[in-house]
Protein backbone atom coordinates (compact mmCIF):
# COMPACT_ATOMS: atom_id res chain seq x y z
CA UNK A 1 0.00 0.00 0.00
CA UNK A 2 1.35 3.38 -0.97
CA UNK A 3 1.18 6.16 1.56
CA UNK A 4 0.69 9.54 0.01
CA UNK A 5 2.13 12.37 2.09
CA UNK A 6 0.16 15.57 2.00
CA UNK A 7 2.45 18.53 1.48
CA UNK A 8 1.21 21.91 2.60
CA UNK A 9 1.48 24.39 -0.27
CA UNK A 10 3.64 27.41 0.28
CA UNK A 11 1.27 30.32 0.15
CA UNK A 12 2.55 33.76 -0.64
CA UNK A 13 6.01 32.66 -1.86
CA UNK A 14 7.80 35.57 -3.52
CA UNK A 15 11.11 36.45 -5.10
CA UNK A 16 13.98 38.28 -3.44
CA UNK A 17 12.82 41.50 -5.09
CA UNK A 18 9.36 40.93 -3.68
CA UNK A 19 10.75 40.38 -0.19
CA UNK A 20 12.78 43.59 -0.40
CA UNK A 21 9.73 45.52 -1.58
CA UNK A 22 7.69 44.02 1.25
CA UNK A 23 10.40 44.99 3.76
CA UNK A 24 10.48 48.53 2.38
CA UNK A 25 6.72 48.89 2.73
CA UNK A 26 6.77 47.57 6.30
CA UNK A 27 9.56 50.00 7.22
CA UNK A 28 7.70 52.93 5.65
CA UNK A 29 4.50 52.14 7.55
CA UNK A 30 6.50 51.70 10.76
CA UNK A 31 8.14 55.11 10.36
CA UNK A 32 4.75 56.67 9.68
CA UNK A 33 3.42 55.11 12.90
CA UNK A 34 6.39 56.49 14.83
CA UNK A 35 5.80 59.91 13.24
CA UNK A 36 2.16 59.91 14.34
CA UNK A 37 3.07 58.85 17.87
CA UNK A 38 5.92 61.34 17.85
CA UNK A 39 3.59 64.20 16.96
CA UNK A 40 1.54 63.34 20.05
CA UNK A 41 4.71 63.22 22.15
CA UNK A 42 5.85 66.58 20.76
CA UNK A 43 2.49 68.19 21.53
CA UNK A 44 2.63 66.88 25.11
CA UNK A 45 6.34 67.61 25.48
CA UNK A 46 5.85 70.24 28.20
CA UNK A 47 3.85 68.05 30.61
CA UNK A 48 6.17 65.09 29.91
CA UNK A 49 9.22 67.19 30.80
CA UNK A 50 7.58 68.32 34.03
CA UNK A 51 6.70 64.72 34.89
CA UNK A 52 10.21 63.42 34.30
CA UNK A 53 11.76 66.29 36.29
CA UNK A 54 10.07 64.91 39.40
CA UNK A 55 12.61 62.07 39.36
CA UNK A 56 15.26 64.57 40.47
CA UNK A 57 15.65 65.70 44.10
CA UNK A 58 14.29 69.14 44.89
CA UNK A 59 17.78 70.60 45.39
CA UNK A 60 18.90 69.71 41.87
CA UNK A 61 18.53 72.31 39.12
CA UNK A 62 18.43 71.77 35.37
CA UNK A 63 20.25 74.21 33.12
CA UNK A 64 20.20 74.73 29.35
CA UNK A 65 23.67 75.34 27.91
CA UNK A 66 23.07 75.50 24.15
CA UNK A 67 20.49 77.60 22.33
CA UNK A 68 18.89 74.65 20.55
CA UNK A 69 18.82 72.24 23.50
CA UNK A 70 15.19 72.94 24.34
CA UNK A 71 14.02 72.09 20.82
CA UNK A 72 16.33 69.06 20.65
CA UNK A 73 14.82 67.72 23.88
CA UNK A 74 11.31 68.08 22.50
CA UNK A 75 12.36 66.14 19.41
CA UNK A 76 13.97 63.48 21.60
CA UNK A 77 10.83 63.15 23.70
CA UNK A 78 8.76 62.97 20.52
CA UNK A 79 10.92 60.11 19.22
CA UNK A 80 10.77 58.08 22.43
CA UNK A 81 7.04 58.66 22.78
CA UNK A 82 6.59 57.81 19.11
CA UNK A 83 8.35 54.46 19.49
CA UNK A 84 6.34 53.63 22.63
CA UNK A 85 2.99 54.61 21.13
CA UNK A 86 3.74 52.97 17.79
CA UNK A 87 4.90 49.69 19.31
CA UNK A 88 1.62 47.83 18.53
CA UNK A 89 1.97 48.83 14.87
CA UNK A 90 5.69 47.97 14.81
CA UNK A 91 5.08 44.49 16.24
CA UNK A 92 2.24 43.92 13.81
CA UNK A 93 4.41 44.74 10.80
CA UNK A 94 7.24 42.56 12.11
CA UNK A 95 4.76 39.72 12.40
CA UNK A 96 3.32 40.30 8.93
CA UNK A 97 6.83 40.25 7.46
CA UNK A 98 7.99 36.99 9.09
CA UNK A 99 4.66 35.12 9.01
CA UNK A 100 4.87 34.06 5.32
CA UNK A 101 8.11 32.23 6.09
CA UNK A 102 6.47 30.07 8.77
CA UNK A 103 4.30 27.02 8.43
CA UNK A 104 0.65 27.17 9.46
CA UNK A 105 1.45 25.36 12.72
CA UNK A 106 4.30 27.75 13.48
CA UNK A 107 2.10 30.76 12.79
CA UNK A 108 -0.57 29.46 15.16
CA UNK A 109 2.10 28.89 17.83
CA UNK A 110 3.81 32.27 17.53
CA UNK A 111 0.84 34.61 16.88
CA UNK A 112 -0.48 34.71 20.51
CA UNK A 113 2.92 35.97 21.67
CA UNK A 114 2.77 39.16 19.60
CA UNK A 115 0.38 40.87 22.10
CA UNK A 116 2.54 39.49 24.92
CA UNK A 117 5.56 41.25 23.38
CA UNK A 118 3.67 44.54 23.62
CA UNK A 119 2.89 43.89 27.29
CA UNK A 120 6.52 43.09 28.07
CA UNK A 121 7.69 46.26 26.31
CA UNK A 122 5.26 48.31 28.41
CA UNK A 123 6.48 46.56 31.57
CA UNK A 124 10.07 47.41 30.67
CA UNK A 125 9.25 51.11 30.20
CA UNK A 126 7.34 51.11 33.49
CA UNK A 127 10.29 49.54 35.33
CA UNK A 128 12.61 52.18 33.85
CA UNK A 129 10.30 54.94 35.08
CA UNK A 130 10.21 53.42 38.57
CA UNK A 131 13.99 53.10 38.93
CA UNK A 132 14.78 56.50 37.34
CA UNK A 133 14.67 58.38 40.70
CA UNK A 134 16.87 55.74 42.37
CA UNK A 135 19.40 55.85 39.54
CA UNK A 136 19.65 59.64 39.66
CA UNK A 137 19.94 59.70 43.45
CA UNK A 138 22.68 57.06 43.32
CA UNK A 139 24.74 59.18 40.92
CA UNK A 140 24.07 62.46 42.73
CA UNK A 141 25.34 61.14 46.05
CA UNK A 142 28.88 61.28 44.66
CA UNK A 143 28.74 65.03 44.02
CA UNK A 144 31.50 66.57 46.18
CA UNK A 145 30.56 68.72 49.14
CA UNK A 146 30.11 72.40 48.25
CA UNK A 147 29.45 71.74 44.55
CA UNK A 148 26.11 72.96 43.18
CA UNK A 149 23.94 70.15 41.88
CA UNK A 150 23.17 71.59 38.46
CA UNK A 151 22.62 69.22 35.53
CA UNK A 152 22.64 69.94 31.82
CA UNK A 153 19.04 69.30 30.77
CA UNK A 154 20.22 67.74 27.49
CA UNK A 155 22.35 65.12 29.26
CA UNK A 156 19.54 64.32 31.69
CA UNK A 157 17.06 63.58 28.90
CA UNK A 158 19.70 61.62 26.98
CA UNK A 159 20.06 59.45 30.07
CA UNK A 160 16.31 59.08 30.47
CA UNK A 161 15.60 58.26 26.81
CA UNK A 162 18.28 55.58 26.62
CA UNK A 163 17.11 54.05 29.87
CA UNK A 164 13.47 53.80 28.75
CA UNK A 165 14.22 52.32 25.34
CA UNK A 166 16.83 49.89 26.69
CA UNK A 167 14.45 48.47 29.28
CA UNK A 168 11.57 48.28 26.82
CA UNK A 169 13.49 46.52 24.05
CA UNK A 170 15.43 44.09 26.26
CA UNK A 171 12.24 42.97 27.98
CA UNK A 172 11.37 41.26 24.67
CA UNK A 173 14.06 38.68 25.52
CA UNK A 174 11.70 36.00 26.92
CA UNK A 175 9.24 36.48 24.04
CA UNK A 176 12.08 35.81 21.61
CA UNK A 177 13.04 32.62 23.45
CA UNK A 178 9.45 31.35 23.49
CA UNK A 179 9.08 32.11 19.80
CA UNK A 180 12.30 30.23 19.00
CA UNK A 181 11.08 27.26 21.04
CA UNK A 182 7.78 27.23 19.16
CA UNK A 183 9.57 26.79 15.84
CA UNK A 184 11.94 24.18 17.27
CA UNK A 185 15.17 26.19 17.35
CA UNK A 186 15.72 26.09 21.13
CA UNK A 187 14.57 23.75 23.89
CA UNK A 188 14.43 24.03 27.67
CA UNK A 189 17.34 21.57 27.98
CA UNK A 190 19.48 23.63 25.62
CA UNK A 191 18.69 26.82 27.55
CA UNK A 192 19.60 25.17 30.86
CA UNK A 193 22.93 23.99 29.44
CA UNK A 194 23.60 27.54 28.21
CA UNK A 195 22.75 29.17 31.56
CA UNK A 196 26.29 30.36 32.35
CA UNK A 197 26.77 31.92 28.93
CA UNK A 198 23.35 33.58 29.12
CA UNK A 199 24.08 35.02 32.58
CA UNK A 200 27.36 36.45 31.30
CA UNK A 201 25.58 37.89 28.25
CA UNK A 202 22.86 39.44 30.41
CA UNK A 203 25.45 41.05 32.68
CA UNK A 204 27.39 42.49 29.72
CA UNK A 205 24.30 43.77 27.91
CA UNK A 206 22.83 45.27 31.07
CA UNK A 207 26.07 47.14 31.75
CA UNK A 208 26.50 48.34 28.16
CA UNK A 209 22.98 49.48 27.26
CA UNK A 210 22.11 51.27 30.51
CA UNK A 211 23.37 54.86 30.56
CA UNK A 212 24.85 56.99 33.29
CA UNK A 213 27.36 54.61 34.85
CA UNK A 214 25.20 53.97 37.93
CA UNK A 215 24.88 50.56 39.56
CA UNK A 216 21.11 50.67 40.02
CA UNK A 217 20.03 50.52 36.37
CA UNK A 218 22.18 47.58 35.18
CA UNK A 219 21.54 45.67 38.40
CA UNK A 220 17.76 45.98 38.15
CA UNK A 221 17.80 45.22 34.42
CA UNK A 222 20.14 42.25 34.82
CA UNK A 223 18.20 40.71 37.70
CA UNK A 224 14.89 41.23 35.87
CA UNK A 225 16.19 39.59 32.70
CA UNK A 226 17.62 36.65 34.64
CA UNK A 227 14.34 36.05 36.47
CA UNK A 228 12.50 36.18 33.14
CA UNK A 229 15.06 33.79 31.64
CA UNK A 230 14.50 31.21 34.39
CA UNK A 231 10.74 31.67 34.15
CA UNK A 232 10.93 31.16 30.39
CA UNK A 233 12.82 27.89 30.86
CA UNK A 234 10.10 26.64 33.23
CA UNK A 235 7.37 27.70 30.81
CA UNK A 236 9.03 26.06 27.80
CA UNK A 237 9.63 22.85 29.74
CA UNK A 238 5.98 22.68 30.79
CA UNK A 239 4.92 22.97 27.16
CA UNK A 240 6.92 19.81 26.46
CA UNK A 241 9.80 21.40 24.60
Amino acid sequence: MTVVERVEPQVGAMSLTGHLAELRNRIVWSFLAIAVGGSIGFAWGGPIIELLRTALPSDVKLIQLELGDGFAIRIQIAFVAGVILAMPVLLWHVWRFIAPGLTAAERRAVLPWIPAALVFFAIGVAIAYVILPFATQFLLQFVPEGVDKTINIRSYFDFMSTLFLAFGVLMEFPILLVGLSRVGIVTSDRLRRSRRIVILGIAIFAAVVTPGGDLVSPTVLGVTLYILFEGTIVFIRRTGR
